[in-house]
């Protein structure tokens, strides 16, 4: 599947053939942009910068760009460019998160910083905003702004997983920490796709409100499936997080159990799970638990919670196309 090909296939959910071509054609122009948007004078800026980008991507973040787009003009000029602007924020994000995760694999390839090293990573990362901020310079002064108030909530979300929650409850300071760093770029991803196609402020809010829920359920959907997916089925390894021992929802919803039960699967998620058999042994474990059934309520209750904001959008394909990707979010598999 070509990067960007499964982001057009949320959008197929719809029987509408005009707006299913109007969206491939756009993620297609995204696509092809973005190729030249990591593209230096300096081929080696160049091959670290396409390093994740050639690995693929949902392209979520786009696809709701050119989704709240239709709510307006959906060919307006700055359409592309704004959704070029959030995937690249992203991308930024993900070679600075490898740093501070110390993650060696991405996408199924290496990491960044595990292909060359952390000041590349870092330093790819920070031109990588660079180039985001040059595009959105371009959509006007209220669209650098969201741009603006976004990136600091990327970095303060940031900045509280590091810290961790202190004296905070670990599960309500980690769905604060996605809201954060996952849901605040797509509300963002929204806000700018209906500001740049002309959309009324009213319903510029609505379509922000749906992002910030829906990303949220989105990345807690990545973390059921770390537990609940197999390899032939998502194409990622299954308990990546488990092994690296990032608290996932599962795992805070687990460790929450006071069952005497649970004390095996407690003793192991305060364990070093790089060997295998222990981490088999904790995935079984967390497979089985409650905990992942509880996870998956989380993920709908979001999804729900985007769902009902559509009415306060205008009928038709557009709004038929949120309700599906809300269906999507809770069901995928990849």
């Amino acid at each position: 599947m070509v990067p960007g090909a499964s982001a057009t296939a949320l959008a197929m959910r719809v029987g509408d053939p005009d707006l299913q071509e109007r969206v491939r054609e756009r993620l297609t122009l995204v696509e092809e942009q973005l190729a030249d948007a990591v593209a230096s004078d300096a081929p080696f800026v160049t091959e670290a910068a396409r390093h994740l980008l050639d690995a693929g991507g949902k392209r979520f973040r786009p696809l709701l760009t050119v989704l709240a787009a239709e709510f307006g003009d959906p060919a307006a000029d700055g359409v592309v460019p704004a959704a070029l602007v959030v995937e690249l924020t992203h991308l930024a994000t993900l070679y600075h998160d490898d740093v501070m995760d110390e993650a060696l694999l991405r996408r199924g390839a290496p990491s960044a910083n595990a292909r060359f090293d952390n000041s590349v990573a870092i330093l790819v990362g920070d031109w990588l905003f660079a180039q985001a901020s040059d595009i959105v310079a371009g959509l006007g002064p209220e669209a650098v702004r969201i741009q603006a108030r976004t990136f600091s909530r990327l970095v303060q979300g940031q900045i509280s997983e590091t810290m961790g929650p202190g004296d905070d409850d670990p599960l309500e300071h980690y769905l604060s920490v996605v809201a954060d760093k996952t849901g605040s770029l797509i509300a963002a991803a929204a806000r700018l796709g209906s500001l740049v196609a002309g959309v009324g402020p009213g319903h510029q809010d609505v379509l922000t409100e749906y992002g910030e829920h829906i990303g949220a359920a989105f990345q807690l959907s990545d973390d059921v499936l770390d537990v609940a997916s197999d390899f032939t089925e998502s194409g990622k390894t299954p308990g990546t997080d488990l092994r690296e021992g990032v608290p996932t929802l599962p795992v805070l919803l687990a460790r929450r159990s006071t069952e005497p039960g649970d004390a095996r699967l407690h003793v192991l998620l305060a364990t070093d799970l790089t060997d295998d058999g222990l981490h088999a042994e904790a995935l079984a474990l967390l497979r089985a638990h409650p905990a992942l059934g509880q996870a998956r309520r989380h993920v709908l209750e979001r999804a729900e919670r985007a769902r009902a904001l559509l009415p306060g959008l205008p009928r038709g394909s557009p709004r038929d196309a949120l309700d599906a990707l809300c269906d999507v979010v809770v069901t995928r598999t990849s």
